[in-house]
């Protein structure tokens, strides 16, 4: 039985997903070192997975997608340009890309809060999602 707050998790995990994949597809090519390369290429496939799995539910809903905030988007590219002609390193894409994480995080918790009858599965699905940025928070460390 669908229900709003389902619907608007899961479009809003959708847009998160999607937003992480244009973030990593963004700085894939500005690395340097290959196993970051690696890091952020299993991250990326990790984020088009459940993004998919996201995607086969909206359908199922009856649903549509949900683009990231036009808004953010465009203040995601500024910040990593602007970074990035500062400091073409890799230690500068892990910041960008930890900062980010924590914005995920963030917003994540926050529609988990703002959306509590939400089915239990896509419930489980937004969870998913925070702990693939949270590992990928993690394992960025060593690269700052």
């Amino acid at each position: 039985m669908e229900n709003k707050d389902t619907i608007c998790l899961l479009k809003e995990c959708d847009a998160g997903t999607k937003m992480a994949v244009t973030s990593i597809d963004e700085l894939l090519e500005k690395i340097e070192k290959p196993e970051l390369k690696q890091l952020l290429t299993k991250s990326k496939e990790h984020h088009t997975e459940l993004g998919n799995e996201i995607h086969s539910l909206l359908l199922e809903y009856h649903s549509e997608e949900k683009e990231p905030n036009p808004m953010a988007k465009s203040m995601s590219w500024f910040k990593t340009n602007m970074k990035m002609s500062m400091d073409h390193s890799d230690a500068t894409v892990a910041d960008l890309l930890t900062d980010g994480c924590n914005m995920g995080i963030k917003s994540l918790y926050k529609y988990l809060n703002q959306y509590p009858t939400a089915e239990k599965k896509v419930q489980n699905i937004c969870q998913k999602l925070i702990d693939i940025e949270e590992e990928l928070r993690r394992d960025l460390r060593k690269y700052l």
